[in-house]
């Protein structure tokens, strides 16, 4: 897919999924400004990245951060096309977990991690549009979660909230701003191999239970790699007749039951 002449910015880009697919948009010919919190990460990102592809330091959870990114890579590439807002995570050291076990803490920090910062960045990027009289895409990460629950090994009711709430958001801005040329989806990935996922991906029984729950490809977990045509497809400016809708990169999770050892 050609995507010369197009710019991006990916909240929580700098490590795991949004890393990968800030890759496959620049190897196809996209200018990318990638966000994190881990300056480190950021250095790394901006070397893989190469010559149009930018990074910055920032936590998503502080308006300042989008902000910022967007006059950066406006400034930069001239230009916004659209947002992939990755950014999030679990919130189970802050005391997320089942109803009858979780703190406000876990609660509070769940929902700020994932659904504000997500709300801060894609209020960011509307008002960018708008000002500018530009149509746009803004592509939200999810989760299988949001409506598939696991009961036994995933059970963070916080983040399953707010996986959900992110959905009926993405739908209702995705309404409202669709006479403007806008375009806002979301993708639902299953268990991935990321930094949030170590937990789950070290675990020898759900690494088994996901061979019946995620049966595709030998029953394994996706890869961060494994979102990238979907990433590709819904920021593709040639994609403009979609909008509104979720799909699942999820190796048949929401297909199967899952059988437990």
């Amino acid at each position: 897919m050609d995507f010369k002449s197009t710019s991006y910015i990916i909240m929580g880009g700098t490590t795991g999924m949004g890393l990968t697919a800030a890759k496959a948009l620049k190897a196809n010919g996209a200018n990318v400004l990638v966000v994190g919190r881990n300056p480190d990460n950021c250095k790394k990102a901006e070397k893989v990245l190469g010559q149009g592809g930018l990074s910055i330091s920032g936590d998503a959870t502080v308006p300042e951060t989008i902000k910022t990114a967007i006059q950066m890579a406006n400034n930069a590439f001239g230009g916004i096309t659209g947002l992939f807002h990755v950014a999030g995570g679990s919130g189970r050291k802050w005391g997320d977990g089942p109803l009858d076990q979780m703190t406000l803490d876990g609660w509070n920090k769940t929902l700020e991690l994932n659904l504000t910062s997500l709300m801060l960045s894609n209020q960011a990027m509307i008002r960018y549009f708008l000002e500018h009289e530009k149509e746009g895409i803004i592509l939200n990460m999810g989760s299988v979660l949001g409506f598939s629950p696991s009961p036994k090994y995933f059970v963070t009711h916080a983040y399953a909230a707010a996986k959900s709430a992110i959905i009926g958001f993405s739908k209702s801005i995705a309404a409202y701003y669709a006479q403007h040329n806008i375009r806002v989806n979301v993708i639902a990935p299953s268990l991935f191999i990321t930094p949030m996922a170590k937990r789950a991906a070290e675990d020898r029984e759900i690494l088994q239970f996901l061979k019946t729950k995620q049966p595709l490809d030998g029953g394994r977990a996706g890869e961060s790699e494994d979102i990238d045509n979907a990433v590709l497809m819904f920021l593709h400016p040639d994609s403009k007749f979609i909008t509104g809708q979720v799909l699942s990169v999820d190796g048949g999770w929401t297909l199967s039951e899952g059988q437990y050892i």
